[in-house]
């Protein structure tokens, strides 16, 4: 088995409709879902002018290959109503995958860990809530690390929900 941290993110239509759905979708279809974060509420980064967005992190045990699992997540957006037709637009849903086991990956199709978890603190916050002691072998720093020295300022505010009302 394999452990994958994944982000999952928002902000069109029901968003939090739309974490739920994606969770059980990845609970049935990629793997078990051992840890997950609270929501956190973050304005668009990238592209501002677009409603904020709900991201949360899981931590899962697969089966599936990274390629694999890749393909599935790419399976759930597109069964979600996902269209990639622009850099940064508004989504359903966005899935990725911040890391897989140790392994570090780098080709036109996958690249892991995530090459921008330094910069985002949307996916810092919730990665640190779950699991601050990652070492990311991109930076060479762990989550806590990372997040002390990030320079992103948008604000990431934990959603006033409880996330046991959401686990499958």
């Amino acid at each position: 088995m394999n452990d994958a941290y994944l982000l999952i993110g928002g902000n069109v239509g029901d968003r939090l409709s739309n974490l739920k759905m994606a969770i059980s979708s990845i609970s049935d279809k990629a793997g078990r879902i051992l840890k997950i974060s609270s929501i956190y509420e973050t304005a668009a980064w990238g592209k501002t002018d677009q409603a904020p967005f709900l991201n949360q992190v899981l931590m899962i045990t697969t089966e599936l290959s990274p390629f694999e699992l890749l393909n599935c997540i790419l399976t759930i957006e597109l069964e979600m109503g996902r269209i990639r037709n622009e850099k940064y637009a508004a989504r359903t849903i966005d899935i990725d995958i911040l890391y897989y086991n140790n392994l570090v990956i780098e080709n036109n199709d996958l690249i892991i860990p995530h090459p921008r978890i330094s910069e985002r603190k949307f996916v810092l916050v919730p990665m640190h809530e779950i699991e601050p002691n990652i070492f990311d072998k991109r930076t060479e720093k762990t989550i806590h690390e990372m997040l002390e020295s990030c320079m992103d300022t948008l604000p990431v505010l934990k959603y006033p929900l409880d996330v046991d009302n959401i686990n499958p």
